[in-house]
């Protein structure tokens, strides 16, 4: 393997540890050489290398840490895949007509739960963005989101009359981290009244933050309506 080839050199590579690890030739515990060894192993830079060992990494096989190395896991860690969909592709999958309609849309200083949250300035501002989604008018999800005008200050010229605030973002702005929490809420008489349920009755709810090369730039929550499904592959 030359240099050249290290687009695909990569794959090669992540291929052999594997097979080193599932052969027991490295067995647990096991202190890997370092990506400037294993570089020269393979002929190849070390970028490659690191490249081959984040994906192990990231599918359970390896733990990286910093100045520690990188060392083979007793066991893989089975990770769950969450897709994130846009909602419309998830109301057309399941035979709806998606109808999207907007409640509220305005650009205020950050509450205070928010600036803690997500570590901003003291009154920074982010724009609050209230909608429903509906499934052949039936409702679907009710999303409250906010958008860090600094991180994305097109924001403040976005039209939201028209589009979701989703799938704008995913038209506009990349993101780099993401955290996700499922869990089961009480609906309050704005929840209740959107989604059609009584006040105070349990209601599946998804919180999102995504950022950008370290910049928070939105935090979402979703109310779903009864019989919504998530399913997940491990």
């Amino acid at each position: 393997m030359t240099k050249s080839n290290d687009a695909m050199g990569y794959r090669y590579i992540k291929q052999t540890v594997l097979d080193r690890i599932q052969s027991g030739e490295w067995q647990p515990d096991t202190l890997l050489p370092s990506e400037q060894d294993l570089a020269l192993e393979f002929s190849c830079t070390r970028t490659t290398v690191n490249r081959a060992m984040r994906e192990l990494a990231e599918e359970g096989y390896l733990q990286r840490r910093r100045k520690a190395g990188t060392r083979v896991l007793s066991a893989p860690q089975r990770k769950a895949n969450f897709t994130i969909p846009m909602v419309r592709d998830e109301v057309e999958a399941s035979g709806g007509a998606y109808r999207y309609a907007l409640v509220s849309a305005q650009t205020v200083p950050s509450p205070d739960w928010l600036v803690a949250r997500l570590a901003l300035r003291p009154g920074q501002a982010a724009t609050h963005v209230r909608c429903m989604h509906y499934s052949t008018n039936t409702p679907y999800q009710y999303e409250d989101r906010w958008i860090i005008v600094e991180s994305v200050p097109e924001v403040e010229q976005a039209d939201f009359k028209s589009i979701g605030p989703n799938e704008w973002l995913v038209q506009t702005v990349p993101f780099t981290n993401v955290e996700l929490t499922f869990m089961a809420s009480r609906a309050d008489e704005t929840v209740a009244g959107f989604l059609d349920l009584p006040k105070d009755e349990p209601v599946f709810t998804a919180e999102r933050i995504t950022w950008l090369q370290g910049q928070p730039v939105t935090f979402a929550k979703m109310y779903f309506a009864a019989g919504y499904r998530m399913t997940t592959q491990f």
